[in-house]
């Protein structure tokens, strides 16, 4: 049975591999056809611009140009439309009488131009507009060619007597999200809880078994991302165990996962910085003051409360340069090079569970995020920011669209219910 799994999972992530890579060379082939096209709409640009400035020239109506920009340099064959603005041309064919404004056809083909070229905008783009597309790429798309698992089999590390509904809402939204398989590992006393709660769970009762890290280590190899923290809790015999002196979270590390550290799960990271500290795959979603706690454990000294962003810069390099997410008004993203902010609105609505949400959806977006980066698909930006920014758009869009139907009523749960329209709104329109 044992050689039966290890050959079902090598074909599956051979299968896997494959789809990535026919994926590669699809978007290549899309690219030069792209180029081409682009090559052969300048080239007709060129010819008209010629065939404007020779009736212009030939004494027709026309004047003087004004650019908008004259120190601007433009490319060749925008200076053959410039004499050519407001002329007017008629032309007889058949005995129909056609008449064009140059002008009209000007501002149309230089918005042609300002596609190809950006002439004469001045306007910053958001990071959004920057980020966003990336986060699209990294989608995988829907066929009927794939089988239960590919698109991702999520582990959630978390869940005791006290705290039920954050591994719940861990696990789902990462199944809301796309994963193909959300898996629980929780206390005995919290896994009928949590079954109870959805039947889509896979729900494991080890976290306070004696052997909680073998229990958790047999399932590794069929995981394509873990979920550190939700609902972990605090208490000695919970962190001795899910702690298990980071013996889970480096076995993880040594396969390669990608693992989003949230919650109690940081409190973990305080104490231990080194059991994540480094790890490119890894990333940290503090709020303020789980982020003021791991900040001075490794500064020894206050966090400059005036300056998030230099703060969050300084954290991330001092461990390594881990991804990390302070959540807040604005959630700034950086992996030590770069702090990006993602403050697309959301709502005054700061209920409990919204942050499990956030870490449920990171991790099916790593899996992706990283397996797309390994497929050549992303080369201009660390996956794991790309994966933490859309994480964070995605949380605050699903607020958003939850307080306009339920205002001050919003839970968690609502804004799980949004997941679905919001995923599209931003990933697949």
């Amino acid at each position: 049975m044992e050689k039966l799994m290890e050959q079902f999972l090598e074909q599956s992530a051979q299968a896997e591999d494959n789809f990535y890579r026919m994926e590669e060379q699809r978007l290549q082939a899309e690219d030069r056809r792209r180029e081409a096209e682009h090559a052969r709409e300048l080239q007709m640009l060129q010819m008209l611009g010629q065939m404007f400035a020779s009736i212009s020239s030939s004494g027709s109506a026309s004047a003087p140009s004004k650019t908008a920009n004259p120190g601007r340099r433009r490319p060749s064959g925008v200076r053959y439309l410039v004499p050519a603005l407001r002329c007017v041309f008629v032309v007889d064919h058949s005995g129909l009488k056609l008449a064009r404004t140059l002008n009209t056809l000007t501002l149309f083909i230089s918005s042609v131009f300002e596609r190809f070229y950006g002439l004469g905008s001045t306007s910053h783009r958001g990071m959004e507009d920057d980020i966003l597309p990336l986060v699209k790429n990294i989608v995988p798309p829907l066929t009927s060619k794939k089988h239960k698992g590919q698109d991702g089999r999520i582990g959630i590390i978390g869940g005791c007597q006290d705290y039920t509904g954050a591994p719940y809402f861990a696990a789902i939204s990462a199944l809301k999200v796309g994963a193909d398989l959300s898996h629980v590992f929780c206390t005995k006393d919290a896994a009928v809880v949590i079954k109870s709660y959805s039947p889509e769970l896979i729900v494991h009762p080890v976290l306070d078994s004696p052997n909680a890290v073998e229990e958790i280590e047999k399932w590794l190899p069929r995981l394509h991302g873990l979920v550190v923290g939700p609902g972990l809790g605090r208490e000695d015999l919970l962190l001795k165990t899910a702690k298990a002196r980071g013996e889970v979270i480096e076995k993880s590390k040594a396969r390669d996962i990608p693992i989003v550290i949230d919650a109690d799960g940081l409190w973990l990271v305080t104490q231990q910085p080194s059991v994540i500290q480094g790890y490119q795959k890894g990333i940290l979603t503090p709020n303020f003051m789980e982020f003021t706690r791991l900040y001075e454990a490794l500064h020894h000294e206050p966090m400059d409360s005036s300056d998030y962003q230099r703060s969050v810069m300084q954290l991330s390099v001092a461990m390594g340069n881990l991804t990390l997410v302070l959540k807040g008004e604005q959630d700034f993203i950086t992996d030590g090079s770069k702090v990006y902010s993602c403050n697309l609105e959301g709502s005054g609505r700061r209920c409990g569970g919204q942050g499990d949400l956030l870490s449920g959806s990171m991790g099916v977006l790593a899996h992706w995020a990283h397996a797309a980066s390994t497929a050549g698909m992303i080369r201009s930006m660390n996956p794991s920011v790309v994966a933490a920014f859309g994480a964070c758009s995605l949380t605050r869009q699903c607020n958003s669209q939850a307080f306009q139907r339920h205002g001050r009523s919003t839970t968690t749960s609502d804004m799980i219910q949004e997941i679905s329209s919001a995923f599209k709104k931003l990933f697949e329109s």
